[in-house]
């Protein structure tokens, strides 16, 4: 009995490993070892990098940049934690990303923008490409440079052909995703003025909420992240000129600002800040969260409950259902955390629909302008589109 429980599921296995290939390929590093003489490096002072398939036929002068995420590093400690992982050091980092979803170069899996120059820019700085100190502390050799990285990756991609960009989105995914906020209107001003260019946040939407036990948790974290990093002086002056710099690093304080037509994709039930803002382990000692932040069908009612409310939370700090045509929003009851890079949740027969749209035609629609799309799911468990993942 084991044993064809067995080969079920590694046959079950193989074939999601075939469909995972055929709507996916596979991109090589490029190192920006000229970064270095500017400073800008990772967390250990190696080389910024990234991962580029060159546009082709139509879309040979149209640009998607996107910025991996991987969460935050406040202070030296959780930063020297970093250090020699991938999310702080070049040197660490697989030499090979698969491309899937909306980086996919099949008109088939991605027909907006199958065939544009698609670069996924690597994370390992600590702080959404926002952070700036000239000083190095020779005891630890921690270098915080995420903005000079930001520059100096746009930089290099104007030289290889971005100045004659007639379609651009900068994209990030997490605290991409915040970098994509935080960035937008610098990114529109690097580009040239007769360029399209528009603003893409998947799961950067992070929300200003207490913890579960009561503490002001993820506030706490990016003050110290602003403090640590030296991002102040680079996050937008329109909040920093009002709010304590660590409050403009949450997007509730600064969208309403940004100049850049921009989509904000987010599940209202994101299953990283449930994990990692309402409910992380240090607001939860006993592990009464563990169960139901693995599995959202294992929550009590109590927890489903606070879960409505962080939902209602989400909605009032996320912008209001306008007529704008330049802001987009898809807001699904998805228990998720990033959507546009598998191919699953960005565009298949089975993908999550909002208002009978996926998310690969919403965004489709709104960047080329054929219709907006502000769209707010029903509760959960309403959404039977949804992929909720189950995560270790």
């Amino acid at each position: 009995m084991v044993n064809t429980r067995l080969r079920l599921w590694l046959q079950t296995l193989a074939v999601a490993l075939v469909f995972l290939k055929v709507d996916s390929f596979d991109v090589g590093i490029t190192y920006l070892q000229s970064a270095v003489a500017k400073g800008a490096v990772c967390l250990d002072g190696s080389p910024p990098a990234y991962h580029m398939s060159k546009g082709f036929d139509a879309g040979i002068n149209n640009w998607l940049v996107h910025f991996e995420g991987g969460g935050w590093c406040n202070n030296v400690t959780t930063c020297l934690d970093r250090k020699n992982t991938r999310l702080g050091s070049s040197k660490q980092m697989t030499k090979v990303l698969s491309f899937s979803g909306m980086f996919s170069n099949k008109a088939k899996f991605n027909p907006d923008f199958y065939n544009w120059n698609t670069i996924k820019v690597r994370y390992c700085d600590g702080a959404s490409f926002t952070g700036d100190v000239e000083a190095v502390d020779p005891a630890t050799n921690l270098h915080f440079r995420g903005q000079r990285i930001f520059l100096a990756v746009i930089e290099d991609l104007l030289a290889k052909g971005m100045k004659d960009a007639k379609n651009a989105i900068i994209s990030g995914c997490s605290a991409g995703g915040l970098a994509s906020i935080l960035n937008c209107d610098k990114f529109r001003s690097l580009l040239p003025a007769s360029a399209k260019v528009k603003c893409l946040a998947d799961a950067g939407y992070f929300i200003n909420v207490k913890a579960v036990s009561g503490a002001s948790h993820i506030e706490g974290i990016y003050d110290d992240v602003v403090r640590t990093h030296g991002s102040a002086k680079n996050l937008p002056s329109s909040c920093t000129s009002r709010l304590k710099p660590g409050l403009c690093f949450f997007p509730q304080n600064i969208v309403e600002q940004i100049q850049t037509p921009i989509f904000l994709l987010n599940a209202a039930y994101d299953s990283w800040q449930v994990k990692n803002i309402l409910a992380p382990g240090v607001a939860d000692p006993h592990g009464t969260w563990r169960d139901c932040k693995t599995d959202i069908t294992k929550c009590s009612a109590a927890q489903l409950k606070t879960l409505q409310e962080f939902r209602l939370q989400f909605l009032s700090a996320a912008p209001a259902v306008d007529s704008s045509k330049s802001r987009g929003m898809f807001l699904n009851s998805c228990y998720a955390h990033c959507q546009t890079g598998t191919q699953e949740t960005w565009l298949r027969d089975d993908s999550p629909l909002l208002d009978n749209k996926t998310i690969a035609k919403a965004i489709g629609d709104w960047y080329f302008d054929r219709s907006p799309f502000q769209k707010i799911d029903c509760p959960y468990p309403c959404d039977k589109t949804c992929h909720n993942r189950i995560f270790e």
